[in-house]
């Protein structure tokens, strides 16, 4: 653990007291260098940020010059991997443009756990996959940290929702609104004769051919998660098919969005989305939470307090 100077805020900035920060992919991705290509944006010979952490939560202790949103005192959270990253620290400077008031009816802990990952959820379902209103979703992954939410925020814009998650997962899933689970270690679910109007997959390791066979003739497909090889044939291949096809087969990466945090945090507090926690650790703990979140098999989202 390193000592660096308490941060300044700058204007438009707010120095936030960080109670409590979250673990996502885009961590592993800054602190490790693979995949390679990632390189071009955190750092081609070491790290380009020198304190990882995106999503976090705390309470304003001060404010920058032109700051209009906040004041000292209030409890906030956000997303920091558009702004410098650093939210595994005491403290951090940050754009008032990155933050949102924590939603009041749940814990700071809980808080941390919603930034990147709901709004990764939110941007794939609504802003990419454009859901409507009585149409059927199929998420694989849906007990991870973006699963967890996805399933809730497609139930909340009015979809049927099936879930893909091992057997230890399925009361989870269910619990959180999902109106089927298919149980992967059961049943193999690229042989599901159901047809969806919207893939999301969060997780998993299979040929987007699995997934175009699932959809209706005119649904779509996002990736927003899973092993390289079903993100790459997303990227590679999502292209070529969806112009030789009314399907739409889509890779996507998530922009932290103010507008959007606000949605969620509005979903939050009329109760149709509750973050999902599987672990909490100290930031003491911070190599063992990362060994965990790296395994591959959390349910929801692993959780860094300071």
């Amino acid at each position: 653990m390193n000592e660096v100077e308490k941060p300044t805020p700058k204007d438009k900035e707010v120095l936030v007291r960080v109670q409590a920060a979250s673990i996502n992919y885009g961590n592993l991705v800054l602190l490790k260098g693979e995949p390679k290509l990632a390189r071009l944006a955190f750092g081609i010979c070491k790290p380009k940020y020198v304190i990882p952490g995106g999503d976090i939560s705390g309470k304003v202790e001060a404010v920058g010059e032109n700051v209009r949103m906040f004041e000292i005192g209030d409890e906030v959270f956000g997303d920091l991997s558009s702004c410098g990253w650093g939210g595994f620290a005491e403290y951090v400077a940050v754009p008032e443009s990155a933050l949102a008031s924590k939603p009041k009816n749940i814990s700071f802990e809980e808080a941390a756990a919603v930034p990147m990952a709901a709004v990764t959820a939110l941007q794939a379902i609504r802003n990419k996959g454009k859901l409507q209103p009585g149409q059927r979703v199929l998420i694989n992954g849906a007990s991870g940290g973006v699963g967890t939410f996805a399933v809730q925020i497609a139930k909340a814009l009015g979809a049927e929702v099936t879930g893909v998650v091992s057997t230890k997962h399925v009361p989870i899933t269910q619990t959180i609104g999902a109106d089927y689970v298919i149980d992967y270690i059961k049943e193999d679910f690229s042989k599901n004769p159901e047809r969806y109007d919207l893939i999301i997959a969060a997780n998993g390791n299979h040929p987007i051919s699995v997934y175009k066979r699932l959809l209706n003739p005119t649904g779509t497909f996002v990736a927003v998660g899973g092993s390289y090889n079903q993100t790459f044939q997303a990227l590679l291949l999502g292209p070529l098919y969806s112009m030789w096809s009314k399907q739409k087969m889509n890779s996507f990466l998530q922009r932290a969005n103010q507008q959007d945090l606000i949605f969620i945090q509005q979903l939050i507090e009329e109760g149709k989305v509750h973050p999902i926690i599987d672990r909490i650790y100290s930031i003491d703990e911070i190599v063992e939470a990362f060994q965990y979140f790296e395994e591959g098999h959390s349910k929801g989202k692993v959780i860094i307090t300071m």
